[in-house]
């Protein structure tokens, strides 16, 4: 269970007064906390945005908020009538949350070995198991290499130690390069995603750093591939006293050979142009090459055709062996050209979109897509978004906020030279603008609709997608609890069936470093809290759960914003802060509270179901309750929570109770 709440001590009581105190005259003035407050603010937001309540605007806001907390309109308190006002403050003490802080971290420590193999299974197997047979590939086809130009007695006499070298790392190039351009196609993650658990296997959602990883090694191979060649074979085969060795392998016609022979040969230099032109690929994949020209970078990139049309080149003389890098090559390559044809293409058509800057720095761009665009598109989601009028050849990637039906909404926060020229054009008297749109791809929480109850554990901006599907959701159980007439109920499912028909309950729990992060989509948020709250007949209850995890070690800063976010009024009900409707906490999730009380509820549940004495509904048993864990981010909290699962799931059993809980480890995006 966990531990009771720990209020303000009265040393950082005293230490709060302290850092208030300016005449040091035994009382408080009503300037000490405006002025604290201030500064305070101007740490907090150095920029105020308008819903801050340190806000030029917010004037009057600021003065009734701080009269309201002191309890009463006199410029002049007691120093002790004010230590007992900030205790009724009842602020959590900053010794509470370091204690929480450590025993989420010794947690998984006091785990024992079972256990934690268990819960890292849960987060990092598939991933793992996935890099292992990558690996087993390369390793089987360089083995296969190795041994058969070992044990081939006319291949060493002829080329020497080279040939063994060079060949060896062409076995390990194939399944490397395979995989490599595999990793760069949208289509086939997008179909991956279908599945849930090959998905989990083959998570090309984390296909960036596979790819930059297996580029990597792709070089490395093919620099000793060369070295091989260069320094080996080439040297070996050009001597005299081995033409005859040659002659076995080549052919008669072939010798005598000298080494620019080798070098002018068309294995030769193809093989020598392909390797330049992927030296300077990664030369112009570097992020500083980045930050400096994303156009570079991206035409950069283009490289990779010539390449591959070389490497095919390179082997089809069918010197040491039938030439076979092209069949490995030939499928990924196929998918990566039509996809990027595709996108070409399109942007010689773009959509027009409305333009809005939500706030300093996010962009909403929203658009209705034409009826030409087949493929339907889903909340949580994510296209490759073009701008013209910013650059041509530029496509970002962005994730779908909002989707109904045709009509599409994204939010893009401003963080490099692209978007922080598209925030300024928004800025400007451009309101609408030509932009091509490119997908969609991927297929966020598939397992999502399998479940009645679910939780979702999310750290960082990348759970933004989660939202959307929050708010897609509370939007057809809204249309199900307010359609009363029959015929127009059987009209809506036909034409837009709804897979989350089954779904009771969803606590959203998302963790950010910093509140700035929870701004961009502070509206969205804010339109499912006031959908839960104000359709009393809807059978969907969406809880949300907000934590900003930045530490604070300033007593006055600690208090003063968990005061700022406590203050609502009914003119101004969202966060003074945050500008979110639903309560912000500060610090991390108390997982264990949070998983407690969470079954005692689905507990409860069941209880009730069972005094129904409901047992069949068609489709399985009645009297059980099945949640689902959704979780995206570091893997110290999600090896908590699959730990957690499995203890309270063994809990019910020995209860006798069928509450089951299932984790899944998702990528958002």
């Amino acid at each position: 269970m966990a531990a009771p709440q720990q209020y303000l001590t009265d040393d950082e009581i005293n230490r709060f007064i302290d850092d208030l105190y300016q005449d040091n005259n035994g009382n408080i003035d009503y300037k000490e906390p405006e002025n604290k407050l201030d500064e305070v603010g101007k740490q907090l937001a150095p920029k105020p945005k308008p819903h801050h309540i340190y806000h030029d605007e917010e004037e009057q806001g600021r003065h009734d908020f701080l009269r309201t907390l002191i309890g009463t309109h006199e410029n002049s308190i007691p120093q002790s009538q004010f230590a007992e006002c900030v205790r009724c403050w009842e602020i959590p003490s900053l010794e509470q949350d370091r204690k929480e802080a450590k025993g989420e971290d010794e947690y998984v420590k006091g785990m024992s070995v079972w256990r934690k193999l268990r819960a890292y299974w849960a987060v990092q197997g598939p991933q793992i198991a996935f890099m292992a047979l990558v690996v087993a590939f390369m390793l089987a086809f360089g083995i296969w290499q190795l041994v058969k130009y070992l044990t081939y007695e006319q291949y060493r006499p002829a080329f020497g130690w080279g040939a063994v070298l060079a060949k060896t790392c062409a076995g390990v190039l194939y399944p490397t390069f395979f995989f490599l351009i595999l990793s760069m196609s949208r289509w086939f993650s997008t179909l991956l995603r279908r599945n849930y658990i090959i998905s989990r296997f083959v998570n090309w959602d984390l296909s960036q750093s596979f790819h930059i990883k297996m580029s990597i090694v792709a070089l490395a191979f093919a620099t000793i591939h060369a070295i091989g060649h260069l320094r080996g074979s080439f040297v070996f085969g050009s001597k005299p006293g081995r033409q005859q060795n040659v002659a076995v392998v080549l052919g008669q016609d072939a010798v005598p050979r000298y080494y620019i022979d080798y070098v002018r040969s068309l294995p030769g230099w193809t093989g020598l142009a392909a390797l330049g032109c992927f030296y300077l690929l990664t030369i112009l994949s570097m992020p500083q090459v980045r930050k400096w020209n994303y156009e570079v970078f991206q035409l950069g990139h283009l490289l990779l055709f010539p390449i591959i049309g070389l490497m095919c080149a390179h082997g089809t003389a069918g010197l040491l062996q039938w030439p076979m890098f092209g069949y490995w090559l030939a499928f990924p390559t196929l998918l990566v050209v039509l996809e990027r044809l595709q996108r070409f293409m399109l942007g010689f058509f773009p959509i027009v979109a409305d333009l809005e800057l939500v706030d300093g720095e996010t962009v909403a761009i929203t658009t209705s897509m034409p009826k030409y665009r087949f493929r339907p598109y889903k909340d949580g989601q994510y296209v490759f978004v073009q701008v013209p009028k910013l650059s041509f050849f530029q496509w970002h990637p962005f994730t779908v906020s909002t989707c109904t039906g045709k009509s599409m909404q994204i939010h893009i926060k401003a963080e490099g030279d692209w978007t922080d020229s598209l925030r300024d054009l928004a800025k400007s008297s451009t309101k609408s603008l030509k932009v091509g749109i490119d997908g969609p791809f991927g297929a966020p929480a598939q397992r999502f609709y399998d479940f009645e109850y679910s939780m979702v554990f999310g750290a960082g901006i990348g759970v933004t997608p989660f939202s959307g599907i929050l708010a897609d959701l509370q939007e057809h159980e809204l249309e199900r609890s307010k359609s009363s007439d029959e015929s127009q109920s059987r009209e809506r499912k036909a034409s837009e069936p709804s897979p989350y028909e089954e779904h009771k309950r969803i606590d959203f729990h998302w963790m950010v470093r910093e509140k700035n992060d929870l701004l961009c989509f502070s509206d969205l948020l804010n339109e499912v809290t006031r959908g839960s709250a104000t359709h009393s007949r809807s059978n969907l209850d969406i809880r949300i759960h907000t934590y900003v995890t930045q530490k604070r070690k300033e007593i006055s800063t600690h208090v003063l914003r968990w005061l700022i976010e406590k203050f609502r009024t009914p003119e101004h009900p969202q966060s003074y802060l945050t500008g979110l409707l639903n309560p912000t906490h500060f610090g991390r999730p108390e997982i264990g509270s949070i998983m407690e009380e969470h079954y005692g509820d689905m507990c409860k549940v069941l209880g009730e179901r069972t005094t129904e004495g409901e047992k069949w509904d068609g489709k399985g048993k009645v009297d059980e309750v099945k949640v689902g864990i959704f979780y995206c981010g570091p893997p110290v909290i999600g090896m908590q929570l699959a730990d957690r699962r499995s203890t309270l799931t063994a809990r019910g059993r020995a209860e006798g109770r069928k509450v089951e809980y299932h984790f899944m480890m998702e990528v958002f995006g």
